[in-house]
This record gives structure tokens, C-alpha cells and sequence, in this order.
């Protein structure tokens, strides 16, 4: 990241650092909460510290401090263990990661104030950062989902539209990042530049064949919902009430059984071909019966994914560009 990014991440997350007011940590998502809201004693110092989970959300793809539960996060933030091993951080900048050390101290007296930040290398004008954080996750994501079949896009997509802001951290920010023009949708030429932008030597024709891959609708752009789809952590997959709320999704009669019928409905309503159904049919179904149940449905969507869990989740996220399979 050169200095254009260190004017975007003040201008639009630390700007309210200028005023000096406190946010309303009650009301934030359990990422983002410091350690001393969650000990009910706290100031503006808790501002830097959501700031710091931020940046690094924006670094990486992924929460600093992650667990399935909101009492395993808040036991997670108490700890205050900082991963910088995993990929991406290899590559990010010494400097960037003494930002988020000082501004994800759990000290509140210790941590950097609010324009220390403003003042420290990473983020001025002229900082030394030449980061790149987040052409791998949205690569490989988007890469594994061109891989999928038509039933299992469209089930990603109706458990992207179910997902709460905390479920998908880091993936808006992901999304923002891209949408240069804030129409809400990535173009062509979004997603060539923003791939460019952060060392992505990928042809235009791969480029081209990730687009296709991730426009579901065929709109010629990707969506915020799309987007979602195609970079969504594959351990959502495993969650029950994912895995029911899209099975329903399809089930339209309520039968326990997906059929041709009712993909052809479900193509119609994310303006998706309907050609190969009986493929998507035939490779799901494993008692030849010619439908799909619940059993069935689930060894689809589970199939091929890495197991959940903090490790996995970052290591699949953020495969690097020259060990990804395909040139990537």
C-alpha cells in the first residue's frame, strides 16, 4: 500500500479521531469491542481500539480476535493474543503492524492516543507501507467458487443475504475497497484495477473468467450480496441453520426434497441459466432417485471444504499469489 492508502484509511476510519468524541461501544459488534468496555470501565481510549480492529480487518480479511461464539470473541479480546504469523501479515510492513501492536494494546493508558495515530508513519502522507492485503482472500475465494456448481452459488448467496455484519467482518471492508466509484457494484474494470493495485500479475482473460465466476445474475457486475457469495468463509457452510435456511430456500413445496422443477424456479429468481440442471441433480444425488434431500444437500455444500476454525479459516482465506493452483 503506498501513500493513497494512508490517505483513504484516515480519511474514512480514523476522521473521527479530529473530534475527539467517544463512540458507543454498547452498540458495536463483539470484534470490535475493547477490553475495558467489556470491564465496563472505559473512555475515548476505546475508540483507537476499535480503529485498530479495523485496520486490521483491512490487512488481513479476517478479525484479529475470532471464535464461534460472542463469549469466545469477548474471551478472545480479554486475552489480547495477536496473530501476525499467518498469511498475509509475512508481507505486510513492519510498520503497519507496530500501528495495530500500539493501537491494540490492552492498556488503555498505554495505547496510542487518537492523533498519535494520525502521526505515526503508516498513516502519514508519506508513509513507508507497501502493503498488499487483499488480492489473496478475494482470489482465492472467488477462485473456488468458479469451481462450484449452479445449486451450490445460488445456496451461498441466500446464506450471504441471511449473514449479520458480524458474521461477514471484513468482507464489507473488502467490497468498499474495490467499489471505487461506491455504486455499489464492482465493474470489469474495478476488480482488474484492484487486483493490479495490490500486485496481482493475473491476465485480463483470468480476470474476465473471475468476473463471469462471481456475477451469479449475469449483470455484468458483482454485487455487494455476490460479492459476499463469492468470498464468503467456507465455515459458514458448516453451520446447521445455514445449511436449513438455504435447503428450505429451495424446497419450495416443503417435500424434503429439492427437485429439477424447483431449481429451474430458484435459476429464474437470481437470473441464472437453467441449462444443466440435471447435472447439478445427478451429482448431488446420490440414491439415483432423481432429487435431492436434506442429507444429500448437506454432503454437497460440505463437500471439498476445509474444516472450520481460526487457523484453517486464515489459511484458506489467504492463499498467496504464486503457491494458488492455477497461476494464480
Amino acid at each position: 500500500m503506498g501513500n493513497t492508502c494512508g490517505v483513504t484509511l484516515r480519511s474514512k476510519y480514523f476522521a473521527s479521531f479530529r473530534g475527539g468524541a467517544s463512540q458507543r461501544h454498547d452498540a458495536a459488534g463483539p470484534y470490535y469491542v475493547a477490553p475495558e468496555v467489556l470491564r465496563k470501565r472505559y473512555g475515548p481510549e476505546a475508540d483507537v481500539w476499535t480503529a485498530g480492529v479495523i485496520l486490521y480487518i483491512l490487512l488481513s480479511g479476517v478479525p484479529p480476535f475470532w471464535a464461534e461464539t460472542q463469549q469466545g470473541i469477548f474471551d478472545a479480546v480479554l486475552k489480547g493474543v495477536i496473530d501476525f504469523d499467518s498469511d498475509p501479515w509475512p508481507v505486510i510492513s513492519e510498520s503497519a503492524k507496530d500501528l495495530i501492536r500500539r493501537m491494540l494494546n490492552p492498556r488503555p493508558a498505554e495505547r496510542l492516543t487518537a492523533h498519535e495515530v494520525l502521526c505515526h508513519p503508516w498513516i502519514c502522507d508519506r508513509g513507508v507501507a507497501p502493503d498488499r492485503p487483499l488480492d489473496p482472500a478475494v482470489l482465492s475465494r472467488i477462485k473456488q467458487f468458479s469451481a462450484m456448481n449452479k445449486l451450490k452459488k445460488m445456496a451461498l448467496q441466500v446464506i450471504a443475504e441471511s449473514l449479520s455484519e458480524e458474521e461477514i467482518a471484513g468482507l464489507k471492508e473488502m467490497f468498499m475497497a474495490m467499489d471505487t466509484d461506491n455504486s455499489g457494484a464492482i465493474t470489469y474494470d474495478e476488480l482488474k484495477e484492484g487486483l493490479r493495485k495490490y500486485g496481482s500479475t493475473l491476465k485480463d482473460t483470468e480476470i474476465r473468467d473471475l468476473m463471469e465466476a462471481a456475477d451469479i445474475d449475469n449483470s455484468g457486475t458483482i454485487d455487494y450480496i455476490e460479492f459476499i457469495a463469492a468470498t464468503l468463509h467456507l465455515n459458514k457452510l458448516e453451520r446447521e441453520e445455514h445449511l436449513v435456511a438455504a435447503f428450505s430456500y429451495f424446497d419450495k413445496d416443503g417435500s424434503g426434497y429439492i427437485t429439477v422443477d424447483e431449481l429451474q424456479q430458484a435459476c429464474k429468481e437470481h437470473n441464472m441459466p437453467a441449462a444443466f440442471l440435471d447435472d447439478v441433480i445427478k451429482e448431488a444425488d446420490q440414491d439415483n432417485d432423481g432429487r435431492i434431500d436434506y442429507g444429500e444437500f448437506v454432503a454437497m455444500m460440505t463437500k471439498g471444504n476445509m474444516g472450520v476454525g481460526r487457523r484453517t479459516m486464515r489459511n484458506s482465506l489467504n492463499i498467496s499469489m504464486r503457491d494458488a493452483p492455477g497461476a494464480l
